[in-house]
């Protein structure tokens, strides 16, 4: 399957960056520095494109409120004006207000990152999908235990479904408006 070339229209898009936190994106990645890195980059370019920023954090067992494990990780710390939504299982739609702020903010294209791939991304991938939002994968913004998975994952799954680019594509479409 062929995919056109990422055109991001500032005005309909939001990032959603899930699960970056301590506890979750060195034990459940492969490549938590330059995952980390290249999600940075893109949260560069959406700010400076006006893109909203919306954080989803996961709470609960080991993420407890105010542990070091639960809070995100600092090298894509939320900025003024980002918004955090916690949730509560693999999905950012499920436990959250997620698509209500959406809509409030009238976007209907999400740029999905997450750690782990194969949890909090396919989850939320697959929901916003059911419910029409048009999706973006930065695949090597997320990461994932399993090398195969994410493969599997952003080659042959999430293109049914979504764009998936890297975050050098996404940063230089956002960079296009």
């Amino acid at each position: 399957m062929t995919q056109e070339a990422l055109s991001v229209d500032a005005g309909r898009t939001a990032v959603v960056i899930m699960d970056f936190q301590n506890g979750i994106v060195t034990p459940y990645g492969r490549d938590p520095q330059g995952t980390v890195e290249r999600a940075a980059s893109v949260l560069t370019a959406a700010r400076g494109a006006s893109i909203p920023v919306l954080y989803v954090q996961h709470r609960g067992g080991q993420f407890e409120t105010d542990s070091t494990e639960a809070a995100i990780h600092p090298g894509v710390a939320p900025q003024p004006g980002d918004r955090v939504i916690v949730k509560t299982k693999a999905g950012s739609f499920s436990t959250t207000g997620l698509d209500v702020t959406l809509r409030e903010l009238g976007r209907d294209t999400l740029v999905l990152m997450g750690v782990a791939t194969s949890g909090c991304v396919l989850s939320t991938a697959r929901w916003a999908a059911d419910i029409n939002y048009r999706l973006v994968v930065v695949k090597d913004a997320c990461d994932d235990r399993d090398e195969e998975v994410h493969r599997v994952l952003t080659e042959k799954i999430f293109p049914r479904q979504a764009t998936v680019v890297t975050a050098r594509e996404f940063v230089a479409a956002a960079g296009k408006r």
